[in-house]
């Protein structure tokens, strides 16, 4: 891997962990996309947050958190949930409620440009596309080359873990920085929706003390 390489990062579990553990040994230029969705201002202030910190402990080679713009309203419409903020899935809905179609593409596409004007050879994300083989995302790397005329790797050195499996490996980092949740009150976690309810389960499962502020909710319950 080369030792500059970019990470799509979003502020949640995921995504935070991996930023720590690729700069141990890498320079990592984190990136984050603003699309107009209604929890972004707080998800950029938790990672924002969670960078600062994660700094202050030393031997971690960050550079400055980059942000980048792609409006998605004229995808999705300004009444679609995820704009709008009305009507997000509740704690109780599958997961699947929260997709937003072709959203990991557009981020990466946008991120990948970036790379290749920052000539960054590597452009990391969590698990971008759940159900993709590492072929997929070979081939998609090569395509992106061929469009923007540099040899960018696409790399979700995550795929393979559940959410749990990377909580215990960031066990030590401070997590509770970090924000996953689709209706956000200020830089709390709701504790209502969809993601919410992953989050709890995710700390359940991995058997870790959840560090998260949920409202109304005392920080640290199970």
């Amino acid at each position: 891997m080369p030792e500059r390489v970019c990470v799509l990062a979003s502020g949640g579990l995921d995504s935070a962990v991996l930023v720590a553990v690729l700069a141990r040994r890498h320079r990592v230029h984190p990136v984050y996309v603003r699309g107009g969705l209604a929890w972004e201002r707080a998800e950029e202030a938790a990672l924002r947050r969670f960078l600062r910190a994660l700094g202050a402990r030393g031997r971690r080679r960050l550079a400055p958190l980059v942000r980048l713009e792609l409006p998605v309203a004229p995808l999705y419409g300004r009444q679609h949930w995820s704009l709008s903020g009305r009507g997000v899935p509740g704690a109780r809905a599958a997961l699947a409620s929260n997709y937003l179609p072709g959203r990991n593409l557009l981020l990466g596409s946008l991120a990948a440009v970036h790379c290749a004007r920052a000539r960054i050879l590597a452009l990391l994300a969590d698990n971008p596309f759940p159900d993709a083989t590492p072929g997929f995302l070979r081939d998609l790397g090569r395509c992106a080359s061929r469009a923007l005329g540099a040899p960018i790797r696409l790399l979700a050195p995550f795929r393979r873990l559940a959410k749990d499996a990377v909580i215990r490996l960031g066990r030590d980092l401070p997590l509770g920085l970090t924000l996953s949740c689709a209706h956000p009150r200020g830089v709390r976690h709701c504790g209502r929706c969809t993601k919410c309810a992953e989050r709890r389960a995710a700390f359940a499962r991995a058997g870790v003390i959840d560090p998260t502020t949920y409202a109304g909710k005392r920080r640290g319950a199970r």
